[in-house]
């Protein structure tokens, strides 16, 4: 099934990892207004209310068929796109995996929890890129999400509730499933019952997985990366990895010493900053990156 609404023909260059040029499209997420939403909120809002979409980034020299969606934080009331996605994007560009970064509604939406919007347009996100697998050189069965902070919520909710439908179907764009096959949750905020909307007040250490979480029968196997340091405690990532194991479901669990919420703000040599490469690890353990020779794209 081919995307026939709102790509926009022209794809942009940009200089991205260090002298490499990836390009990118950029595809709208929903052929109107989104749903919930009134079309006087996207008129003279100053940027606070764009229009969602997706940017796929495909890699100069593409590796593999398997494809990450970014999801990056900002409290559900901003996507920080500069400061959380563009090094683990270039990253995996660099490695030859394709990149979809999201940009899901913000600020939160009166009326409904605060990552409903959001939800809402990660789920049509995945729909859109199984749409296009084919152009695109993906298996609709490796598509993974990435998360940051509020990001990292979406990621869960991705990842756990996919069974969960969230708006009524626009197109047939809606008749395919949005669950994710593998999920990277990273420094993830709002998931325990003593920090619901801010960091956690005891450390995350007797609280409970908030009830935001399904983990239904597509719960994906997941790669959670966390500092010990961080107010969003890092017993997030455990509790959800717990989860994991009942349900018999693969995971891997960093927690780097001492380091607090928003790697970026860490020195470059940090080795916290070195995560990606953690990731990359743990998808060839999974086979997440082996493509059949005849599934290669030539472009």
């Amino acid at each position: 099934m081919k995307l026939q609404h709102a790509l926009l023909a022209v794809a942009f260059v940009v200089a991205s990892f260090a002298s490499t040029a990836f390009s990118f499209d950029v595809v709208n997420l929903w052929p109107s207004t989104p749903p919930g939403d009134k079309p006087e909120q996207y008129q003279d809002k100053g940027g606070s209310y764009y229009v969602p979409r997706i940017e796929f980034w495909r890699p100069e020299n593409q590796t593999t068929d398997a494809c990450i969606i970014i999801s990056c934080g900002g409290c559900y009331n901003g996507v920080a796109y500069e400061v959380e996605g563009v090094m683990p994007r270039d990253f995996f560009l660099s490695k030859g995996v394709a990149v979809v970064m999201l940009w899901y509604r913000t600020p939160r939406r009166e009326g409904v929890p605060k990552h409903y919007a959001a939800w809402q347009d990660v789920q049509r996100a995945v729909r859109i890129v199984r749409a296009n697998a084919k152009e695109w050189g993906i298996d609709p069965n490796k598509i993974g999400e990435m998360g940051f902070s509020a990001g990292s919520h979406l990621c869960l909710m991705a990842a756990t509730s996919s069974m969960t439908q969230t708006y009524e179907p626009v197109d047939d764009i809606d008749k395919l499933p949005c669950n994710v096959n593998f999920a990277i949750p990273v420094y993830p905020a709002y998931a325990l019952t003593d920090g619901v909307d801010n960091e956690n007040t005891g450390k995350g250490v007797d609280a409970e997985l908030v009830d935001d979480f399904k983990f239904d029968e597509q719960t994906c196997p997941m790669c959670f990366i966390h500092g010990d340091g961080d107010g969003s405690s890092a017993m997030a990532s455990m509790k959800v990895y717990q989860q994991l194991k009942r349900m018999g479901i693969p995971g891997e669990v960093h927690i780097y010493a001492y380091a607090n919420h928003a790697f970026f703000n860490c020195g470059p040599e940090a080795p916290i900053r070195k995560y990606p490469q953690r990731v990359y690890e743990w998808m060839q353990t999974l086979g997440i990156l082996e493509t059949p020779e005849n599934a290669k794209v030539e472009h």
